[in-house]
Parts: structure tokens; sequence; C-alpha cells
């Protein structure tokens, strides 16, 4: 299941007959200088891991993207760790275009993007814990991630001394089972 959603953005600061669209779709190969050049600024910042063309070229099946009244305004990815387990990773909204609802449409968009694919539940590494929190996360301890820490954060130039904080939300009250696989293509045949 591919993430789409697009509403009118009602909190925008246009005038009330003039609401604003936000569309979220998937990557397309065309976003990738897009992403990378939105990403770019928050890397030099320490906020989130630098990530190359290359890199998002690689990964690219796992972004999504937000355009806000057609301008392209955000992005997100979601990698899948297990069954159980995925994170939204580099979630970044253009700094013009905050404050408009982007990012919480992102992870939304994340949020369901996994539970369609039967991920029980999805985690960040985050600078803003409490825009998470009110979205429904909850803190908890980067140790109760080790596929995290173990595959990705070991790399990491802050491992020894991280101060990104971990939270975690429950898309499932189900038990952790196999992760349904979809068919890409079905056809009969006699």
């Amino acid at each position: 299941m591919q993430p789409t959603c697009s509403c009118a953005d009602s909190t925008a600061t246009a005038p009330p007959d003039l609401p604003h669209r936000v569309s979220i779709r998937t990557a397309e190969a065309g976003d990738v200088d897009r992403i990378h050049r939105l990403l770019l600024p928050f890397a030099e910042q320490d906020i989130i891991l630098p990530r190359g063309k290359d890199d998002i070229f690689q990964h690219l099946q796992e972004f999504i993207v937000a355009e806000y009244d057609g301008a392209f305004a955000g992005a997100a990815a979601m990698h899948i760790y297990a069954s159980s387990l995925a994170e939204v990773r580099s979630l970044v909204v253009d700094p013009e275009l905050q404050d408009h609802g982007i990012g919480r449409l992102l992870v939304e968009a994340c949020e369901k993007w996994a539970a369609g694919l039967g991920v029980i539940s999805l985690f960040a590494l985050t600078y803003v814990p409490d825009f998470f929190v009110r979205m429904g996360y909850e803190r908890v301890a980067k140790e109760s991630l080790p596929h995290k820490i173990w595959t990705v954060c070991v790399h990491c130039h802050k491992f020894a001394d991280c101060d990104e904080i971990a939270v975690r939300k429950n898309l499932s009250d189900a038990s952790i089972k196999p992760m349904r696989v979809l068919p890409i293509i079905e056809a009969e045949q006699a």
C-alpha cells in the first residue's frame, strides 16, 4: 500500500476562501535532487543524519514527499526493520512552510503506510519529541530499539554520545506476525 493523501490546510495564513492544498505521495526519481537539497541544511546543522544523492536513490522506495499548493514542501522516509518495527527517518519540512501541519501529515502517511504493510510499531529518533508525543508516541529508551542501534546507530559519529530522544507508537494491538507480501502483478492464464 503506497501512501497518498490530499487535504485542504485550513490553518494556513491565506484568506478563508482560499484554502491551501497539501498532497503526500511516494517519491519519484525526479524528486531526488529536491529531497537532497531539502535534507542538506538540516544535516549540516546535525539535526538529521546526512544522506547523499546515491543513498537517496538507493532508498527511494522508502521516501514520501509533501507538496504545498504544488510546491515541494517536505519529505520523510520509512525504513522497515522487521514485521514488528519500522522507523520514521529524514523527516523535514521546508522552513518557510513549517507550522502548516505538513510534518504531521508526513508522519500520518508513514503510519498509514506501515500499518498497511502489517508493521506493528513505528519509532523515531528525534530532537523534537513533543511533536511526536502530541501524535500519540511515547518516549522510550533507545536501548529498547536494538535493530536500530546495531544496524545504523553503531556507524553514526554520535553513537557514543547520542543526544536524540527515542519515541515509539504502537500501530496495532495485534501480536507480532510475519509481514504480508502483496502481489505486484496477478494474472490468470489459460
